[in-house]
């Protein structure tokens, strides 16, 4: 899952982006509201993280703007503010969680998993299709009760696609939300995931619509 993290401090910038990296997500980062919202006009994120006291322009404005623009991302303001008018405040301009500095990185990573399942309309914590159940809490995977052991790239584009169960998805689709800016892709990257998913899942679990991309096999 890709986000974009908005945070001018350094020190908890490459705190939370380490640690975030190592729950699986990819974290893009700005240290502005300008770059904020200009990739957010470009790029494509599942949430936002969003400190408020930012050089130049305030959080609060660039979530009030990016609202009015149509922003439908969630975003969880990450915040040293913690009296109840600035949550109040916070949450009245569009913000769908807030959480105050310091704090610890697993809650962070709870809430960001928590945002994200209701995005997709989902209330249970995993995700279970044709016998396969993901865990994005504890980065498990099942087959009919059996682990399935996964790359953590195998993980997120067998997440990224269990979310979507009826959408297809182009292969520049998927690498847009599996790698963050910098990271090196090769040209049959995602192919080679897939097979190793179809190795471990079973060739039907993961179908390809030829032309146009991939998709998991729907329920009977």
């Amino acid at each position: 899952m890709r986000l974009l993290l908005v945070e001018d401090d350094v020190m908890i910038g490459e705190a939370i982006r380490a640690g975030l990296k190592r729950e699986g997500f990819v974290v893009d980062w700005v240290h502005d509201a300008e770059a904020a919202a200009r990739v957010l006009r470009t790029e494509p994120f599942e949430l936002v993280l969003l400190d408020l006291a930012l050089p130049g322009a305030d959080g609060l404005e660039l979530l009030r703007s990016e609202r009015e623009r149509g922003l439908a991302l969630p975003v969880l303001i990450i915040t040293a503010r913690d009296a109840i008018a600035d949550r109040v405040q916070g949450l009245d301009a569009g913000a769908d969680d807030y959480l105050t500095k310091p704090f610890d990185l697993d809650e962070l990573a709870a809430r960001i998993r928590a945002l994200l399942r209701r995005r997709a309309g989902r209330s249970a914590p995993r995700i279970e299709h044709l016998g396969v159940v993901l865990d994005p809490a504890s980065h498990r995977v099942t087959q009919d009760g059996v682990e399935v052991s996964l790359s953590p790239r195998e993980f997120a584009l067998l997440q990224l696609l269990l979310e979507r169960p009826g959408v297809i998805l182009s292969r520049a689709q998927i690498e847009e939300r599996l790698y963050g800016w910098g990271e090196e892709v090769e040209s049959n990257a995602v192919e080679v995931h897939i097979h190793g998913l179809r190795r471990k899942l079973g060739a039907q679990f993961i179908l390809t619509v030829r032309g146009v991309g991939y998709r998991v096999r729907p329920a009977p």
